[in-house]
């Protein structure tokens, strides 16, 4: 067999800053230069960042991008480029709907030009994915590249992920390898689920396949990189690590050119004669753990959401329980110690541990800790409230008035000395509004808002594994808001394992409620909590962006009509 030399970036692209993007793509083909490669991949949307959502309705936006394309164009030699970018669909005008006009393109470059580009045919519309509201649909899916003197298939992300897609259809017209360029965002599980579908494609075409994946955090979406190389039988030959930036190079095998359907044939680069460096061999990186996977996943989530908005630090309310030390243990892993600022506001339903365990816990992490007692506010606004709230008994509204002084406090203290506040609440929480609207809700990023309670202790027992930072004492207690005397969350909710089972049912299989009674959860509970979810929408919808790790997060994934009168029977 020949070989293609195929070298990859996996790379942390911003949305919308070009010149970052494009010195991180220089910095790639000067990589593949040094290596010899044939060609380099650089991830979807490279150019621009990815998604840029409403920002592709902006035609400086796409100009810009354009013009991004062509420096690095003039920067390119024998090395073939493909990168990803925003085209312009020829014959457009400014009267065609935005879908119309623009495409999802993968642009081929060499020899100081813009050799062809390709247009993405497949445009995911589900989950986190909107890409028919902004590209048109491209149509050349057997359009084939000679580049090296080996006849490659070239295409973007989900074309991959059907059957009967683009790279199908490149390797029956006589493509030798299939190189594909992705945004792939992470979920837990998404990993087996690559690399299942990439080995099935290169069995099925007989051709092996280059998948090359961005890494990095952009709002709620994370990237997990996991870039592979397929050979031909459907063998793993290489994988990057996950969650980090990685350059790497493979001599990949290919099979003998043949006949197939009739194709259009670019022709990129001359085969390469002259002997080449010599490269490390190909590895393979195992794949993390579930627990390790997702811990990672916040950790990039975090830091690059802290980092790219201009942030250097954050603020953290810290309650003695294991939501806020395992967010703070996050922080500091995403970001230093030194940017960490944990704060504890006491009332006089706060437990004594409930201090003692979050100055523990600030030590064991080494970050800055502050004690501001709240109760004086407290008693202020109880106070000030006495004529209004006459003849009533305490209850939520003055128990929900501790979590408000709390968010008013962690906001000042952002307000004054610039660090982002951290919520600390968890998907169950969430699910359920066991949250207070501008109290624990108060902040810029929720990085547990996608994690249900039951991960929350499994990720703080796996990142004690590690280095014991989070106190056995904190692992171990009851969780309690302590906003009343003697209060545990089993007071308002079932035990955190029930209602998880229940939530995930609910929430992200969009079971009904008989159907989850069926499997044999109480039927007066499940309704319940279901009831819960149902009203909670508006708080969720208010809510702060934070990571998501599963299939069906709040916001981007799960949308529901705050005004809403369907009930599930």
């Amino acid at each position: 067999m020949s070989q293609l030399r195929v070298a990859c970036a996996q790379i942390d692209t911003r949305v919308g800053d070009f010149e970052w993007n494009t010195a991180k793509i220089l910095e790639s083909m000067a990589y593949a230069d040094g290596v010899d490669a044939d060609v380099l991949l650089l991830p979807e949307l490279a150019i621009c960042g990815y998604p840029p959502e409403d920002l592709l309705l902006r035609g400086s936006f796409t100009e810009a991008n354009r013009e991004a394309l062509e420096r690095i164009a003039a920067q390119s030699g024998q090395v073939a480029v493909v990168v990803g970018f925003v085209d312009r669909v020829a014959g457009a005008t400014s009267d065609d709907a935005v879908s119309r006009r623009i495409a999802n393109a993968a642009a081929v470059v060499a020899g100081g030009s813009v050799v062809g580009v390709y247009h993405k045919v497949l445009l995911p519309n589900y989950g986190v994915f909107d890409e028919a509201r902004y590209f048109a649909v491209g149509r050349q899916r057997t359009t084939l590249w000679s580049i090296a003197g080996v006849t490659a298939g070239v295409s973007v992300c989900e074309d991959i992920w059907s059957p009967t897609g683009p790279p199908a259809h490149q390797a029956a017209a006589g493509a030798q390898i299939l190189l594909n360029i992705n945004g792939s965002p992470y979920h837990v599980g998404k990993a087996g689920e690559r690399a299942g579908l990439l080995s099935a494609e290169a069995r099925r075409s007989g051709v092996p396949v280059v998948y090359l994946n961005m890494v990095g955090g952009q709002d709620e979406l994370v990237f997990d990189g996991d870039s592979m190389v397929i050979d031909s039988s459907g063998d793993l030959i290489h994988r990057a690590p996950q969650f980090a930036v990685d350059h790497f190079v493979v001599d990949v095998p290919v099979p003998p050119g043949r006949a197939g359907e009739p194709a259009e044939l670019v022709s990129v680069t001359p085969s390469r004669s002259a002997a080449k460096v010599s490269i490390p061999a190909p590895v393979i990186v195992p794949t993390m753990n579930m627990e390790e996977e997702v811990y990672t996943a916040l950790v990039t989530g975090l830091r690059d959401y802290v980092e790219k908005n201009g942030f250097s630090d954050v603020v953290i309310g810290l309650s003695g329980g294991i939501d806020s030390a395992l967010t703070a243990a996050i922080a500091t892993d995403a970001l230093g110690p030194g940017a960490v600022w944990g704060i504890t506001m006491p009332t006089r339903y706060s437990s004594e541990g409930s201090i003692t365990d979050s100055e523990d816990l600030a030590k064991r992490l080494g970050i800055r800790f502050d004690i501001i007692p709240i109760d004086p506010v407290f008693a202020e606004f109880l106070e000030a409230l006495e004529v209004a709230f006459a003849g009533t008994d305490m209850g939520v509204a003055e128990e929900n008035l501790q979590a408000r002084i709390r968010g008013a406090i962690l906001m000042a203290i952002s307000n004054k000395f610039g660090g982002m506040v951290v919520a600390t609440g968890n998907k169950s929480e969430m699910a359920v509004g066991y949250a207070t609207l501008y109290g624990d809700m108060a902040g810029g990023f929720a990085v547990l808002k996608d994690v249900f309670k039951t991960l929350v202790y499994r990720l703080a027992e796996w990142r004690n594994q590690q280095d014991e930072v989070i106190p056995r004492t904190i692992i171990d207690k009851p969780p309690s808001a302590e906003l009343r005397p003697d209060q545990k969350d089993t007071d308002s909710l079932p035990e955190y394992e029930v209602l998880d089972a229940m939530l995930r049912r609910y929430i992200e299989l969009d079971m009904a409620v008989g159907e989850i009674v069926a499997e044999g959860l109480g039927a007066e509970l499940v309704r319940r909590v279901a009831a819960m979810v149902d009203r909670n929408e508006y708080k969720r919808r208010q809510a702060a962006p934070g990571v998501r790790i599963t299939r069906k997060a709040f916001g981007r994934d799960r949308r529901l009509p705050i005004t809403n009168a369907y009930r599930t029977p």
